[in-house]
């Protein structure tokens, strides 16, 4: 079932929103050569605390930490450690922050020094595919126009898309209906109405499609080892569009 959510549950959201925004931004303060993911965990985890809201990432499904941090072929999942970021990387960071009974979902993809610039083009495609998908957001619309929109301009920029992960409805629980593909076909699955609240994410690669999961059970990685970027937002449909709830 996919819930709509009220204006007053939507203010709601728009708060937790605000926190996971202002998450991320702390984070990128801190994100240099040198720092290990696992001190970027704890400082996520102290600010959102600090702010009231709840790390939900924490302990769902047994993951053992604040916020996922993804290093280059890592897609997804990666869980923070002592590993070091390096010149040349690029981090995706993705996290739920609870606040007032109420999830925000965002990711965004970071590049820490020089890289090629075929690197640099798959982050900056990957956000624009986000943005490419969410200008099909609005009542009547339905689930597959985004899905189409993204493949679309990732395939016309020589980049593959992730199929076995996908985006999701969102609201009192992280996860909710509908799942929202990265590909797919116009005019196909549900209709968006009003009040729906959805965490959009393309996964794009710069080779192939194919990915697997490491031996920790969570982090996902490209199977041929080309680099991964991964950016999110929640939003809301809107009577004439969308909102972003995680924006500033």
């Amino acid at each position: 079932m996919i819930n709509i959510k009220s204006d007053r549950e939507i203010d709601l959201m728009k708060q937790a929103g605000h926190l996971n925004y202002l998450t991320h931004e702390e984070i990128k303060k801190h994100l240099k050569v040198g720092i290990t993911t696992k001190e970027l965990d704890q400082l996520a985890h102290d600010f959102i605390i600090k702010n009231g809201g709840v790390p939900s990432c924490l302990g769902y499904d047994g993951f053992p930490a604040s916020i996922c941090i993804s290093i280059n072929d890592e897609v997804v999942h990666g869980i923070p450690s002592n590993r070091k970021i390096k010149n040349g990387d690029i981090v995706s960071i993705d996290f739920t922050v609870r606040l007032n009974g109420y999830e925000s979902d965002a990711a965004r993809t970071y590049i820490i020094g020089n890289v090629p610039n075929e690197i640099k083009d798959l982050v900056k495609n990957t956000e624009q595919a986000l943005y490419e998908g969410l200008k099909e957001v609005r009542p009547g619309a339905r689930i597959g126009d985004i899905s189409n929109a993204i493949e679309t301009f990732a395939h016309k920029h020589g980049l593959s898309v992730v199929e076995e992960l996908v985006g999701h409805g969102i609201g009192s629980d992280m996860h909710e209906s509908p799942d929202i593909p990265n590909f797919g076909a116009r005019g196909t699955g549900p209709i968006l109405k009003e009040g729906m609240v959805l965490a959009i994410e393309p996964m794009l690669n710069l080779g192939g499609k194919e990915v697997c999961m490491l031996e920790d059970d969570w982090t996902i990685v490209t199977t041929d080892e080309s680099p991964s970027a991964h950016f999110e937002h929640t939003v809301a449909v809107i009577k004439d569009g969308y909102v972003i709830l995680t924006g500033e």
